[in-house]
C-alpha cells in the first residue's frame, strides 16, 4: 500500500439479502430456541463457545422477514402480522427468560449470610451487566427496528427494570440491602473501618437502576436516620463540651459526611446530608452556643480565641440566621463594654489612656474580623455602629480625642517613623468618624493646636500638617481652613520679625529680645484677656514693634493676648549659681518683682501685675509648690495657693540643669466652668449653620413642613454635628421674624420661602 496519510474509515452498513427468503413456518421457533439457550449459557458464563454472528444472523432474520415480505409486495395488514408474530415473540421470550434467570439469582442472594450478602448482591449485579452487554449486542438490530416502532422498554434497560423489581424490590432482598447499608454507615461513623469500595459499587447499582430507585430505597431513609443519630449525639456533646470542643466536633463530623460522599455516595446526596448534619447540630443548638457560659460567643471575643471564632463563623454561616445571630450576640458585647469603658470615672481622669483603650479594643476586633470573620463586611458595619454608639454617649469624647492628638503631637512620637505616625492618625481618624460632634472636636483641636504652634512644642510639622490634610479629606476645606490660617500666620509671624530686626537693630540696642507671632483674629481660638502690667523693660520693646507694625500694615490693630506667651529669663541664686528658666509671660512677670523685693504678699503681686485671679493662682504654684522647681517659697508651706499666703526669693533653690523649664500647673482636661463656655460657644456657633441650611433647604423647596425641615437639616449637618430638633425649631421661628419664612396661613405646620 502506497502513498501517505491513514487509510479511509469504511462505514459499516446493514442491507437486507439480495435474494428471495422462503418461509418455514417453523424457522422461528427454531430459532428462538437457539437464542434461548444462548441467553442461559451467557448467564451461566459459558459464552465463550457461542458464535455471536450465528446468534446475531438469527435474530436478524427474524426482525427481516417483514422487510423481505413488504418488498414482495404484500400487504400491510401481513406486514403488522409479521411485525406482531416475530417482533413479540422475541422480545417477549426475552424478557421471560430473564425473568426467570432473575428469580433464580435472587434465591442465591438470598441464602448470602452476614458480610457475604452485599458481596453475592454486587457479584450478581456485575454478572448481570455483563450478560445484558452481550444480550444487547445480539439482539442490537431488534432495539433498533422493532422496539421504537412498538413502543417498547429497550434491551438494556429492560434488564435494569427487572432487576430492580426482581432483585432489589425482593421482600426477602430489600429490607435486609437498607438495614445493611445503614448498619455499615452507622458503624463507621463510630470509628469503623468499612469496605468503601464494595459500598460504593452498591450505591453506584443504584443509582444506575435510576434516581429514584437511590433516592427511595436508600438516600431518604438514611437521611431520617442520619438526623436521628445527630440529634441525639448532639444533645449528648452540649451537656458536656464546652463551646470550642463542641463546634470542633460538628466541624469534624461535617467533613466527615462530605468525605462519606466523595467515597461512595451520590454527589447530589452531599447537600442533603450536610444540610441534615447543619441542622441537627448547629441550627438546633445555635442560641446555646452562642451564649454558653465560660466559654461563648463573648469568651472567644474577650479571650481572642482567633481559632474557635473562625471555625463558629463558618458553621454558622451554613445555617439560617446563623450569621446574624452571631453578629446580634457581638453588637451587644460590644456595646455593653463599651459603654462601661467610657461611662468609668477611673477611666476619664486620664483622657489619653481613654483613647488608647479605645484604639486598643478596635484594634482588637478588627483582627478578629480579619482573622476570624473573613474580613465580613457586615460584621465590620456592626463593628463600627457599636463603636458610635458607646463614643457619642460620653460628651467629652471631642476632648478627649483632640488631647490624645495634642499628647501625640507634642512628645507621644518622638523618634516614629514617617509610617508609624501615619498608622496612628489614621485610627485617630477612625475614631474620629464616629463623632456625631465633630464640630466640637474642631474646638478643642483648634485650642490644642494653637498652643502647639506658640509654644514650638510640635514634635514634627509634616505630622500637624498630614493631620490637617486627613481632617479636610474627612471633612472638606471650610472644616481645616482656620487650621491652615494658623500655619500661614506663624510663617509670616517669622518673617516680620525678621524685618523689624533688620529695620530697628540700633534702636532695640542691648534690650530684651522679643518674639511676637501675629495671630489673625477668627483664625486663633484667641479670647479676649485683659493684657498684665509687663515690666518696664519689656515693655519698652513692645511698644517699638506696635509702631513698626502698624506703621508697615495701616488699618490693622494689635491686642496683646499675654496669656498666650513664655520668656526665657537669667537668674542668680545663692552662691552665685546661675540657671535660665523657661517661664510663662505670667510667671515672667511675677519674677521680675522680685528684682525690688525680698519678700511680697498675694495681694500686693495681684496688684502689681493685675494678672486673672484664677491665672495667678496657678502661676504662683507652680513657681513655689512644685518640687525641683520652686525658684519661690511661701509661708505657710502647703500645696495651695490662699490670698493670705506671702512669697519670697528662693536663694537655696539649686537644680542640675543649667536650662530649667517651669511648667504652669493646668488641668489636662478643662474644668466645669470651661467646659461650659466651651459648649456654649459651640452651641451659638452652629445656629448660623443651622439657619444657613434652612434657608438652602426653603430656597429649593419653597414650601415644606416642620418635620421635612427637621429631617433635611439634620441630613445636610450630620457630617459635622446632629443638630437638636429643638434648636432647629428656635432657628425657624427666628428666621420667621426676620422675613426669611413664614407659615402657611391655612396649614400652620407648613412653612413657605420668602424672596
Amino acid at each position: 500500500m502506497s502513498g501517505g496519510g491513514p487509510p479511509r474509515k469504511r462505514n459499516f452498513k446493514i442491507e437486507a439479502f439480495k435474494h428471495r427468503v422462503e418461509l418455514d413456518p417453523k424457522y422461528a421457533e427454531r430459532t428462538w430456541k437457539v437464542l434461548e439457550h444462548a441467553i442461559h449459557e451467557i448467564y451461566n458464563h459459558n459464552a465463550s463457545g457461542l458464535s455471536f454472528e450465528e446468534l446475531y444472523r438469527s435474530h436478524y432474520v427474524l426482525n427481516l422477514l417483514l422487510h423481505k415480505l413488504v418488498k414482495e409486495g404484500f400487504l400491510l395488514s401481513a406486514y403488522n402480522m409479521v411485525l406482531h408474530k416475530y417482533g413479540e415473540k422475541l422480545y417477549d421470550g426475552l424478557q421471560n427468560t430473564m425473568t426467570w434467570r432473575l428469580k433464580e439469582i435472587s434465591k442465591s442472594i438470598e441464602a448470602a449470610q452476614g458480610g457475604l450478602f452485599l458481596e453475592e448482591l454486587n457479584a450478581k449485579w456485575m454478572d448481570h451487566n455483563k450478560a445484558l452487554q452481550m444480550i444487547r449486542d445480539i439482539l442490537m438490530y431488534m432495539d433498533r427496528t422493532y422496539v421504537p416502532t412498538s413502543h417498547r422498554t429497550p434491551v438494556h434497560e429492560l434488564g435494569l427494570n427487572l432487576w430492580r423489581d426482581h432483585i432489589i424490590h425482593s421482600p426477602m432482598i430489600h429490607s435486609r440491602l437498607l438495614d445493611t447499608l445503614l448498619d455499615l454507615i452507622h458503624r463507621e461513623r463510630m470509628g469503623e473501618v468499612i469496605n468503601r469500595g464494595l459500598m460504593r459499587s452498591i450505591t453506584k447499582m443504584l443509582m444506575d437502576l435510576g434516581p429514584a430507585v437511590y433516592q427511595d430505597d436508600f438516600e431518604k431513609p438514611f437521611l431520617e436516620v442520619s438526623a436521628s443519630f445527630y440529634s441525639g449525639e448532639s444533645q449528648g456533646y452540649i451537656e458536656c463540651c464546652d463551646c470550642g470542643n463542641y463546634l470542633k466536633k460538628a466541624e469534624r463530623r461535617l467533613n466527615e459526611e462530605m468525605e462519606r460522599v466523595s467515597h461512595y455516595l451520590d454527589a447530589g446526596s452531599e447537600a442533603k446530608i450536610t444540610s441534615v448534619v447543619e441542622k441537627e447540630m448547629i441550627a438546633n443548638h445555635m442560641h446555646r452556643l452562642v451564649h454558653m457560659e465560660n466559654s461563648g460567643l463573648v469568651n472567644m471575643l474577650i479571650d481572642d480565641k482567633y481559632e474557635d471564632l473562625g471555625r463558629m463563623y463558618a458553621l454558622f454561616r451554613r445555617v439560617p440566621d446563623g450569621l446574624s445571630t452571631l453578629r446580634d450576640v457581638m453588637t451587644s458585647y460590644l456595646r455593653e463594654t463599651g459603654k462601661q469603658l467610657v461611662t468609668d470615672p477611673e477611666r476619664l481622669k486620664d483622657p489619653v489612656e481613654f483613647v488608647q483603650c479605645l484604639l486598643n479594643e478596635k484594634d482588637k476586633h478588627d483582627k478578629i474580623i480579619s482573622v476570624a470573620f473573613g474580613n465580613d463586611k457586615t460584621f465590620q458595619n456592626a463593628l463600627n455602629s457599636s463603636f458610635e454608639y458607646f463614643i457619642n454617649l460620653n460628651n467629652r469624647s471631642p476632648e478627649f480625642i483632640s488631647l490624645y492628638v495634642d499628647d501625640k503631637l507634642r512628645k507621644g512620637l518622638k523618634g516614629a517613623t514617617e509610617e508609624d505616625v501615619e498608622v496612628i492618625l489614621d485610627k485617630v481618624m477612625m475614631l474620629f468618624r464616629y463623632l456625631q460632634e465633630k464640630d466640637v472636636f474642631e474646638k478643642y483641636y483648634k485650642q490644642h493646636l494653637a498652643k502647639r504652634l506658640l509654644s514650638g512644642k510640635t514634635v514634627s510639622d509634616d505630622a500637624e500638617r498630614s493631620m490637617i490634610v486627613k481632617l479636610k479629606t474627612e471633612c472638606g476645606y471650610q472644616f481645616t481652613s482656620k487650621l491652615e490660617g494658623m500655619f500661614t500666620d506663624m510663617k509670616t509671624s517669622q518673617d516680620t520679625m525678621q524685618d523689624f530686626y533688620a529695620k530697628k537693630a540700633d534702636e532695640l540696642g542691648d534690650g530684651p529680645t522679643l518674639d511676637v507671632h501675629i495671630l489673625t483674629t477668627g483664625s486663633w481660638p484667641t479670647q479676649p484677656s485683659p493684657p498684665c502690667n509687663l515690666p518696664p523693660e519689656i515693655l519698652t520693646v513692645c511698644e517699638k514693634f506696635r509702631a513698626y507694625y502698624l506703621g508697615t500694615h495701616s488699618g490693622r490693630r494689635l491686642t496683646w493676648q499675654t496669656n498666650m506667651g513664655t520668656a526665657d529669663i537669667k537668674a542668680t541664686f545663692g552662691k552665685g549659681q546661675k540657671h535660665e528658666l523657661n517661664v510663662s509671660t505670667y510667671q515672667m512677670c511675677v519674677l521680675m518683682l522680685f528684682n525690688s523685693a525680698d519678700g511680697l504678699t498675694y495681694k500686693e503681686i495681684e496688684q502689681a501685675t493685675e494678672i486673672p485671679a484664677s491665672d495667678l493662682k496657678r502661676c504662683l504654684q507652680s513657681l513655689a509648690c512644685v518640687k525641683g522647681k520652686n525658684v519661690l517659697r511661701k509661708e505657710p508651706m502647703s500645696k495651695d495657693i490662699s490670698e493670705d499666703d506671702t512669697f519670697y526669693f528662693n536663694d537655696k533653690f539649686t537644680s542640675k540643669l543649667v536650662k530649667v523649664k517651669i511648667g504652669t500647673v493646668v488641668a489636662q482636661k478643662e474644668s466645669e466652668p470651661e467646659k461650659q463656655e466651651t459648649r456654649q460657644r459651640v452651641e451659638e456657633d452652629r445656629k448660623p449653620q443651622i439657619e444657613a441650611a434652612i434657608v438652602r433647604i426653603m430656597k429649593s423647596r419653597r414650601v415644606l413642613d416642620h418635620n421635612s425641615i427637621v429631617s433635611e437639616v439634620t441630613k445636610q449637618l450630620q457630617a459635622r454635628f446632629l443638630p437638636n430638633p429643638v434648636v432647629i425649631k428656635k432657628r425657624i421661628e427666628s428666621l420667621i421674624e426676620r422675613e426669611f419664612l413664614e407659615r402657611d396661613k391655612v396649614d400652620r405646620k407648613l412653612y413657605r420661602y420668602l424672596a
